[in-house]
């Protein structure tokens, strides 16, 4: 890379890297302050908190970096354009290929990048995520409950009281459980509880109960159910880490499916790169070839109605193919097909305004 090149480049790449900084930043601060408010520190703890933050950024860098990239190409292009260095540049031989080539020395590894944190990052995090998330959220978390309260939820009809707690061994003492269901109600009495976290294998939050009666009460029956157990695992389903899985899927498995979810949600990760480059190359066209016809704040508008439009059909893309709606060929491809048709028709555009007139 010659002189010129390696200007420009490194004219993307820092504010590149300012701006990353800063989205990782914001969402985080976003992302703990969402947490912080759904009172996930008495559920699991500052550790854990800081852990869920952190697993939580990781997945999203797949939008953040291709945002960051975006952002860094039109302001480090424009600011080239704005000082009249791209003039002075173009009188020295820097042709438009050139810059193009240049970006796309800045774009392809992060576009790479991208899709490495797609593919094998961003799983490995939603499984921790989602598995830290249904422990959070299961209503029978032992690590919330006191002793000597109750505990109850009118969304579930479920009330719990615990009358000792053992902090350090997580085991409870004399517990008492009632659940009410449409057409019956269950009363469970255990001598004790210690609740067994969920784990990539089993996902769903569950208790062991030892030495205890389950009563369970039908409205329609004349003679009530009595259960006298020694051992008994209390299972709570959980919705979040039930229908985690296609997300968490490794991309191989990814492979061998033929459910529209799942071909979605891999054609999704496969396309990151691609539009990580498309997108920087769009970001070109932001950048007026005369300084005096720059607007910056024109510009900055323009470009954040794109990436928003961009933004928008992607996830609609996904969600067509979720849904049956476009078959594998062309699934989410069509996007980036329909961007890089328009990049090429705006380069030929731009090649043919700037051919001399024939007198």
């Amino acid at each position: 890379m010659k002189l010129i090149e390696r200007y420009i480049a490194r004219e993307i790449m820092l504010p590149f890297t300012v701006v990353a900084l800063i989205l990782i930043g914001l969402f985080a601060s976003f992302s703990s302050a969402r947490l912080l408010a759904g009172a996930v520190t008495e559920t699991l703890g500052i550790a854990a908190l800081v852990k869920l933050v952190f697993l939580k950024t990781l997945i999203a860098l797949e939008v953040l970096i291709p945002i960051a990239l975006y952002i860094s190409v039109i302001i480090g292009l424009g600011r080239l354009n704005k000082d009249h260095e791209l003039i002075v540049m173009r009188t020295f031989g820097l042709s438009g290929s050139r810059l193009v080539l240049t970006v796309l020395a800045v774009a392809i590894p992060v576009g790479i990048l991208s899709g490495m944190l797609s593919s094998y990052v961003r799983p490995w995090a939603y499984s921790e995520s989602y598995i830290l998330d249904a422990q959070a959220e299961a209503e029978l978390n032992t690590n919330r409950f006191q002793a000597g309260r109750f505990y109850g939820s009118e969304k579930s009809g479920r009330i719990v009281y615990v009358r000792t707690k053992d902090e350090f061994n997580k085991e409870m003492q004399n517990i008492f459980h009632f659940m009410r269901k449409p057409d019956s109600s269950e009363i469970v009495f255990a001598q004790k509880a210690h609740q067994i976290q969920p784990t990539a294998q089993e996902p769903r939050p569950n208790i062991q109960l030892s030495d205890g009666v389950v009563y369970q009460l039908t409205n329609a029956a004349t003679v009530d159910d009595v259960i006298h157990f020694k051992s008994m695992t209390y299972f709570i389903d959980n919705d979040t880490a039930l229908n985690y899985r296609r997300k968490a899927a490794a991309t191989r498995t990814l492979w061998e499916s033929d459910q529209p979810r799942d071909i979605a949600e891999l054609q999704w990760r496969l396309s990151r790169p691609l539009a990580t480059i498309l997108l920087a190359l769009i970001a070109m066209t932001f950048i007026r070839s005369s300084p005096r016809q720059d607007k910056t704040e024109r510009t900055y508008l323009f470009a954040a109605l794109a990436f928003a439009a961009y933004y928008n059909l992607s996830g609609l893309a996904k969600t067509w193919v979720e849904q049956g709606a476009v078959g594998n060929v062309p699934g989410v491809w069509w996007l980036e097909s329909v961007m890089l048709l328009a990049l090429i028709t705006y380069a030929l555009i731009t090649s043919n305004k700037k051919q001399p007139r024939q007198p």
